[in-house]
């Protein structure tokens, strides 16, 4: 891609994540463009990045390399200038230290950012929860649930996690406590959804265990959000409790053998976030397929249900649009409602 692109990209990625309130993300990717423009380190690394800058999230790549070197001590001085130890933080302070970082350790950032983000954001569950509670209050039985793109599992624990909004709330005491604006009607929450297993794939899972993986998701975290941090750490404890697992494997491939084994005594729900715009379009497409063919075979006492949190470009074809769509499809009958809207970060969701 030309150096206009990834330019472009920057600024747009700086003026996203001071709208999702990242002042620290938005001001450092803007240094970022300035010297891309000046020829600086930022050149070296990028200026011949071959695909393209945008789909790649090369600005989160970058922020995310600093990130871990902050939150490693691989610079301690960077790491006593983040937010992450001072709360006041001030990027003409960070920048420059940030600026001889990426020069002299070129290589580790380079091979950093080969690597595409994983954000685990567990907010997203409160999304999904609503998908899940609609569908449960028809269904009494129990159910089987299998998310794709499941990254390092995070979000499989999601009914062991705390959720609250000024008008309803649901779940027990949690060290996960996901807090949103919701306006609109609230979910059943009185419903419950008996859980019988979970199982999850990712191409790439990144296991909370390994250190060095683990130092990777937190990196993409944005520096100046604690409250995501904490709701990041707090998920990672409860997987490790519970031990969740997920497999490396392609999500149509691995979708297609799990619903061929289906149990016809149990529901299954097929679930996932902020996934569809990775797999290629003919993935996309293979996942679809299994889903519906899985729904065909659905009977009243082996119910599917499909629950998404997925944008709104994607999956309605709603070209300008940047709204996530929470929607919930079910068989027998391939029923599909859409149940709320929300952005990437589900800072506030409008039930429909």
């Amino acid at each position: 891609m030309t150096t206009a692109a990834v330019l472009a990209h920057f600024n747009e990625q700086a003026t996203f994540c001071e709208a999702y309130g990242s002042p620290f993300t938005g001001q450092l990717v803007r240094r970022f463009a300035a010297d891309l423009e000046a020829g600086g380190p930022i050149a070296d690394l990028v200026s011949d990045w071959p695909t393209n800058p945008r789909a790649d999230a090369l600005a989160l790549r970058l922020a995310g390399a600093l990130h871990a070197a902050a939150l490693s001590g691989r610079d301690p001085v960077l790491a006593d200038l983040y937010p992450n130890a001072r709360a006041q933080w001030r990027m003409d302070e960070v920048w420059p230290v940030a600026h001889a970082f990426l020069a002299r350790e070129h290589g580790w950032i380079s091979q950093f950012i080969q690597s595409p983000p994983q954000t685990n954001e567990v907010r997203r569950s409160i999304a999904l929860l609503a998908g899940f509670l609609t569908f449960a209050k028809d269904w009494r039985g129990p159910t089987d649930m299998l998310e794709i793109g499941a990254s390092a599992g995070l979000n499989l624990s999601w009914d062991r996690f705390r959720y609250r909004t000024q008008s309803w709330s649901w779940g027990g005491d949690s060290p996960v406590k996901i807090d949103t604006d919701w306006s609109g009607p609230a979910p059943p929450v009185e419903a419950q959804l008996h859980v019988r297993s979970r199982a999850a794939c990712d191409l790439n899972p990144l296991g909370i265990d390994d250190p060095a993986q683990l130092l990777r998701l937190r990196s993409y975290i944005w520096p100046d959000q604690p409250e995501r941090l904490a709701r990041f750490d707090g998920a990672v404890a409860l997987a490790r409790q519970s031990r969740a697992r997920v497999e490396r494997a392609d999500a149509a491939e691995w979708l297609v053998q799990k619903l061929a084994e289906r149990a016809l005594d149990a529901a299954t729900i097929v679930y996932h976030s902020i996934f569809l715009q990775y797999p290629p379009r003919e993935s996309r497409a293979a996942i679809v397929t299994a889903i519906r063919q899985a729904g065909e075979l659905a009977s009243p006492e082996a119910p599917l249900a499909w629950v998404r949190l997925e944008p709104e470009a994607l999956t309605d074809g709603v070209r300008d649009s940047v709204r996530m769509v929470v929607d919930l499809t079910t068989w027998p009958g391939g029923e599909r409602r859409i149940l709320a809207y929300t952005d990437g970060h589900v800072r506030g969701v409008y039930a429909v």
